[in-house]
């Protein structure tokens, strides 16, 4: 009897392993996702992984902002 190599289809994710959330804008600023979504990933179909992935190159901009120095702690 030959054993047959155990497979699976892996699922699509935009992860790319800098999970940290942005404290304002709320959503990974690594893969641009919100909390929600992140949670619900697995649970989701395909089509609608594929909707949230197509939304994400129009998030990333809100992450560049990045205020250092004396305006980010101060906020001005």
């Amino acid at each position: 009897m030959k054993d047959e190599i155990w497979r699976r289809d892996e699922i699509e994710s935009p992860c790319v392993k800098l999970c940290t959330i942005h404290p304002e804008e709320r959503i990974c600023v690594g893969c641009a996702r919100t909390i929600e979504e992140i949670a619900g990933w697995s649970r989701m179909t395909p089509e609608a992984r594929r909707a949230v992935m197509a939304e994400l190159p129009e998030r990333a901009p809100r992450l560049t902002r990045r205020r250092g120095g004396h305006a980010g702690r101060t906020g001005g």
